[in-house]
């Protein structure tokens, strides 16, 4: 298990932004933990591609609403790798737009169980792998939130805009909680990007609709997303800690 290329584990790597991360980082030289919860099919052709990329892959079946599925992609992804260079805190899931007095507290307890409880606990075990503390050699964490961060996501999905909220506090805190353990921590909030989570909130053509009201007049691609996750885990992102970045177009 002697490592020569980086490793990273992506988590909701079977399509979209955690796909096109998976693929973009084995082209910059790492091998890719594939976190995936039924999309086999997907996590598979994402796998595929990583090794026509020269990269190792690994499928990490997990649900990120489950603790004992989550700590046992971890332990699967130590299984192939001797180390974690970057983790991607990037499933998600989001339900079918709602206004807040009609969401049940079953929906509720669900996305954030997913969203926010499970990427803090990922998150922890990616920090006892890197950290310092814990004879890590360190590394970087990039989360994913969302511009629904900011923007509310009001007549929409404030439930799951809460929980990016909290995904950008996790991001500032956890940066300064492992500054000195080697860990760098930085933040996405991606815009209106053409992938599959707006189809599974009930708004397939959500996109074509939301366009107009983008600053740069389109949508944004996973493969633009996931330029910018790249970056921040490469050495060219050194100095950056702490911070979230806008890929929104503008919005």
């Amino acid at each position: 298990m002697a490592d020569i290329r980086p490793t990273v584990l992506i988590t909701g790597a079977s399509a979209g932004i955690g796909a096109a991360t998976a693929v973009l980082a084995a082209q910059n030289g790492y091998d890719v933990g594939i976190g995936f919860r039924s999309d086999v099919a997907g996590a598979e052709k994402t796998a595929e591609q990583v090794r026509a990329a020269g990269g190792q892959a690994v499928l990490l079946r997990g649900d990120m609403g489950n603790p004992g599925e989550i700590a046992q992609m971890f332990q699967t992804f130590d299984a192939s790798f001797s180390k974690l260079d970057a983790f991607v805190n990037n499933a998600g899931i989001v339900a079918p737009t709602s206004r807040v007095e009609d969401m049940t507290a079953e929906r509720i307890g669900q996305v954030i169980g997913v969203n926010l409880t499970g990427a803090i606990l990922a998150a922890g075990h990616a920090v006892r792998r890197m950290a310092r503390r814990y004879d890590g050699a360190g590394g970087v964490i990039v989360n994913i939130s969302s511009i629904a961060a900011t923007a509310g996501g009001s007549h929409q999905y404030i439930d799951y805009a809460a929980t990016k909220g909290g995904i950008d506090t996790l991001t500032r805190g956890l940066a300064l909680e492992n500054a000195e353990e080697g860990i760098r921590v930085c933040g996405i909030r991606p815009g209106i990007i053409a992938t599959d989570i707006h189809a599974k909130g009930g708004q397939p053509d959500r996109v074509q609709k939301l366009a107009h009201i983008i600053p740069v007049k389109r949508a944004g691609t996973a493969d633009e997303v996931a330029q910018t996750i790249v970056w921040l885990m490469s050495d060219a992102a050194s100095y950056v800690t702490g911070a979230t970045l806008d890929v929104s177009g503008g919005r």
